[in-house]
């Protein structure tokens, strides 16, 4: 799927006339040998300029169509000796992507006091350029690329391009029409395109439906075969076998319209015409198909562009829920309940072997469709993108899912160093009870990233 595609690196590293060269072409060269090391997905110049280094202001226009050719998503100016600041500012203001600002730090000056570069000095002077050309930048600490902070920045910074290569490109499968009581959920489609060039694609639901139907009789045979191969561990009792061949029938309808439409996250009505056209147990199809791509639930688009954003700073190595804040702790002031109705399987906690399928507690009459399991322990990365009348926040925090009561559908109890605050920054606004939550700790990224996307505030519920 097109979300998948983590941000391409454009490297380009910077030299200048007046300090070694020779010594700039070695740096370069243990620059790009632990940049591979990393695995960092990256392009060079090599093509374009003798020994790939930007030496005079000659060398913008080349170094901008070659990196415009490859379609890079961020850039990195390593300053290997000193640095051409004024080919470097207008290189990064032609890109317009995000850019990395990083040089070798310094050994000691020979016995006759010469140095083969001041790659400090030189970052100083680029960094009045990009300034002075309004250009954001991220900058790592002057260092050796084996120093901890290298390898720490360039995750950090890729992070936060995934991030914004997500955003721009992103588009939002919308499947039904906001539920009519459900206001916190209205949003601002033509505002999300012009301001962040977010797509939302409609889906008819009468239509969805009828072709998740048509899938599920063409193709029942292999997926009764299927629920065969889950009796180990799904306790789907009394459940119609018609409702869990129709959920893994969405499932597939869900990856064919993603693929054909290029969709990166969906919103979906969530209740009730689905669960009443399409029988018990279509919560099970969802789950399964959430460990690709993740679906908002009760028509939130801003929830769908949340989740999008999760899992990009995670650089899609994590699957994100989509869980709402329900209700406190009994016992631990610090901790909330994060609640839904469905989510991957794989964030299940690993101590449940089993995972039932029951009718919803809250919704009386709905078929059963509601997975049921905890969430396993572990660090955790909350965000919420949301805004109105032009004024857009992500909201950002940390905190850990740790062991609670029983609840209820899919669940888990997350604690934060200081929850009464996280409840006052939400309920102040612009944000809503739904949030996007993904494991690992991604606070830092995500607040990169809003640097690179106009009119986009970060928030941090945790400081």
């Amino acid at each position: 799927m097109s979300k998948k595609q983590t941000a391409l690196l454009g490297v380009c590293p910077i030299g200048k006339f007046a300090f070694s060269h020779e010594d700039a072409k070695v740096q370069k060269s243990k620059i790009f040998a632990k940049l591979n090391e990393m695995g960092i997905n990256t392009c060079n110049i090599e093509e374009v300029l003798p020994d790939g280094l930007v030496r005079d202001q000659a060398h913008v226009e080349p170094v901008v169509e070659y990196f415009k050719g490859k379609k890079i998503d961020a850039l990195f100016v390593p300053h290997c000796n000193f640095g051409t600041e004024g080919a470097v500012g207008m290189i990064a203001k032609k890109l317009g992507v995000p850019v990395l600002l990083w040089g070798p730090r310094d050994e000691a000056p020979f016995e006759d006091g010469s140095r083969l570069r001041d790659s400090l000095c030189g970052m100083f002077a680029t960094s009045k350029v990009l300034y002075k050309l309004k250009v954001p930048f991220t900058y790592i600490e002057n260092c050796t690329v084996e120093d901890r902070p290298f390898a720490e920045g360039i995750r950090k910074f890729m992070g936060a391009a995934n991030v914004v290569k997500a955003v721009k490109n992103a588009k939002v499968g919308q499947i039904g029409t906001r539920i009519d009581f459900f206001w916190c959920t209205i949003d601002n489609e033509s505002e999300l395109l012009d301001r962040f060039g977010i797509q939302v694609q409609p889906f008819d639901m009468v239509e969805y439906i009828e072709r998740i139907k048509n899938r599920a009789a063409k193709n029942r045979f292999a997926y009764v075969k299927e629920l065969g191969g889950m009796s180990s561990w799904l306790i789907a009792e009394g459940i119609d076998q018609n409702g869990l061949v129709n959920s893994l029938a969405m499932r597939d309808e869900l990856y064919e319209i993603a693929e054909k439409y290029g969709i990166d996250a969906f919103s979906i009505q969530s209740f009730s015409s689905l669960q009443n056209a399409l029988g018990e147990g279509i919560g099970l199809g969802e789950a399964f198909f959430q460990e690709d791509i993740s679906i908002a639930a009760e028509s939130d688009i801003h929830g769908a562009v949340s989740s999008l954003i999760a899992e990009a700073a995670s650089a899609f190595t994590q699957p994100s829920f989509f869980p709402e804040f329900t209700i406190r702790h009994p016992e631990n002031d610090n901790a909330v309940l994060l609640w839904h109705a469905s989510a991957p399987l794989s964030l299940r906690d690993t101590k449940q072997e089993t995972v039932k399928i029951l009718p919803p507690w809250i919704l009386k009459g709905l078929p059963a469709t509601s997975m049921q399991f905890r969430f396993k322990e572990g660090p955790v990365t909350v965000c919420r993108f949301d805004g109105d009348a032009g004024e857009y926040r992500l909201g950002i925090g940390e905190g850990k899912m740790i062991p609670g009561p029983y609840t209820r559908e899919v669940y888990g109890w997350m604690e934060a160093e200081n929850w009464p605050q996280w409840e006052r920054r939400i309920i102040e606004g612009p944000y809503v009870h739904h949030c996007s939550v993904v494991y690992g700790r991604y606070a830092e990224i995500l607040e990169e990233a809003c640097k690179y996307i106009p009119g986009l505030t970060p928030e941090r519920f945790d400081k």
